[in-house]
């Protein structure tokens, strides 16, 4: 059995250009997904697996990440002065969800340079990494099947989604080979974003990662890849080409709920979904939906 994880890694260091005008003064991962930022989905999510120990990976402008950890006790005043119990207890969650550390990135260098950064805070220790551009519903649990799996075989786990072929350009994509559970994979290649029609099959890899600490050595002595960054993928190639340095990599196949919130018209869909199963505003939304719908 592996080493029972405690810490998580959130990489929030990028500038959002997707979402501009609104991300110039506001970092895109406060965007509101229904009335919560997105990053709280994600904190929440590892929280949830029992990763209480949570590191976000910042850049300039993103001291409103920090502040929506932290106390604000001048709102906490006013609703409890007020008797807004309900509205006091929401503002609490996001105070007492994790233990928050923070590091800067500085340098924009890719995502294998952001992970590369939480190593001083993670030490010899595997760890997940969880990218907030993928929310994942709370009712389907990716992250602790994958820390399952990265206890039972002590290696590198990484979560992989059926994609449409002609979808896989946009996406590292993964060769595998099927292992004796039906959901986890060997992990034999990967390729970030194939041309059309050279991907060696249809598994995504989407914004899940549980690490063997063995991927920082690897990562300092990566060279920058494609755009001039440091490939987190590159990486992982070379724990999945041998396996004797920690054990390999493997995938486990995702076919739950996920929201993908990393541009404008998939970041809408989410909103929609997502409030579309609330108790307190799927009953109202979804008829005015269907009525919108058959108008258009």
């Amino acid at each position: 059995m592996g080493t029972p994880l405690t810490k998580a890694v959130i990489p929030a260091a990028g500038l959002g250009t997707r979402f501009l005008p609104a991300t110039k003064a506001m970092p895109k991962e406060m965007l509101p997904v229904v009335d919560k930022p997105a990053i709280q989905y994600v904190v929440e999510e590892a929280v949830d697996a029992g990763l209480n120990d949570v590191l976000v990976v910042t850049g300039r402008n993103k001291a409103a990440i920090e502040n929506h950890f932290d106390r604000v006790y001048e709102l906490e005043s006013t609703l409890e002065q007020k008797g807004k119990g309900d509205m006091l207890r929401v503002v609490n969650e996001s105070t007492a969800l994790a233990e928050m550390h923070y590091v800067r990135q500085g340098d924009p260098l890719g995502l294998g340079h952001a992970v590369l950064r939480s190593k001083m805070h993670v030490g010899h220790e595997p760890f997940a990494v969880l990218l907030g551009d993928d929310i994942i519903d709370a009712r389907d649990p990716l992250l602790k099947r994958m820390l399952e799996v990265q206890s039972s075989r002590t290696a590198t786990v990484i979560a992989l989604m059926e994609v449409d072929p002609s979808m896989t350009h946009l996406y590292g994509v993964a060769s595998v080979e099927s292992t004796d559970e039906d959901d986890v994979v060997k992990v034999t290649g990967l390729v970030e974003k194939p041309e059309a029609g050279t991907a060696p099959s249809n598994l995504a890899v989407i914004g899940r990662y549980v690490l063997m600490p063995e991927v920082f050595d690897i990562l300092e002595n990566t060279p920058p890849g494609k755009g001039g960054e440091i490939q987190l993928t590159d990486a992982l190639l070379t724990l999945a080409d041998d396996d004797t340095i920690a054990g390999g990599v493997y995938g486990v196949v995702f076919g739950g709920r996920r929201y993908d919130t990393g541009d404008k018209l998939d970041y809408i869909k989410a909103i929609v979904q997502l409030a579309s199963d609330r108790k307190d505003l799927g009953p109202s939304l979804r008829p005015w939906l269907q009525e919108f719908v058959s108008g258009l």
